[in-house]
């Protein structure tokens, strides 16, 4: 039961977080992680839906120069668009990296 509490929602296999407006998307361990920032939300009822979503592939070793760490950048019209483009872009990273 205290591993459910603990666990993370996931998204095609891999953990998704939010705090806030942003959401990390990835393992930490892993080289690459996507982070995505609803920049503008509506609401819908009694809900706010993203608008605007800001994603950024982020480089996760530490010895990387600041310059460095954000590897792409993107904006797309909402939650779905954005995490289809991180779930792309972090598969190839990933895969690039183990190559």
């Amino acid at each position: 039961m205290a591993d459910k509490k603990n666990a993370f929602l996931t998204y095609k296999d891999k953990p998704l977080v939010r705090q806030g407006n942003t959401l990390y998307y990835g393992n930490m361990y892993d080289p690459f992680v996507v982070m995505l920032t609803i920049t503008k939300s509506e609401k819908k009822g009694d809900l706010d839906v993203a608008e605007k979503v800001k994603v950024q592939l982020m480089n996760t070793d530490p010895a990387c120069p600041p310059t460095e760490i954000i590897v792409k950048t993107a904006e797309r019209p909402g939650l779905y668009p954005a995490m289809a483009i991180a779930s792309t872009w972090l598969e190839k990273a990933l895969k690039d990296a183990d190559a």
